[in-house]
């Protein structure tokens, strides 16, 4: 069973076109997000400044298409064997930022408890790199 104390629960869920570039950019700006508070509780620190932890949890029903119909499809997420991949070679790109990396099991069915300390939760894409942010 995976634990961190304080830091980051991400939900990492990949998508069939997603590859080495996305994980790169991804990776990059998790570990160098300004959103823990300083001491004068100004969001300003990352979570490398805060030598906060990171628990990864892969989840592929975050790519889910719920427009048409009454359940999901999840067409847009990548398939078990590249997910897997990506979420490892995503978890290293992490660890290569000097952040600690907790991870879940991929394709188990997990229990997760979460406390939130604040009202932040933010959703990360890659193709923000495309729109130049």
């Amino acid at each position: 069973m995976a634990s961190i104390g304080s830091g980051l629960v991400v939900l990492a869920g990949f998508k069939g076109d997603d590859g080495a570039e996305d994980i790169e950019y991804v990776s990059n700006k998790l570990a160098h997000l300004r959103i823990f508070e300083d001491e004068v509780g100004k969001m300003n620190l990352s979570v490398i400044e805060t030598g906060g932890e990171v628990l990864a949890v892969p989840n592929f029903t975050l790519y889910a298409d719920t427009l048409k119909g009454r359940r999901p499809s999840f067409s847009k997420a990548a398939g078990a064997e590249l997910a897997e991949v990506l979420f490892q070679d995503f978890c290293a790109a992490l660890r290569g930022r000097s952040v600690s990396v907790q991870t879940g099991v991929f394709g188990a069915h997990m229990h997760i408890g979460l406390v939130n300390d604040g009202p932040v939760t933010l959703i990360l894409e890659s193709e923000a790199k495309l729109e130049g942010q």
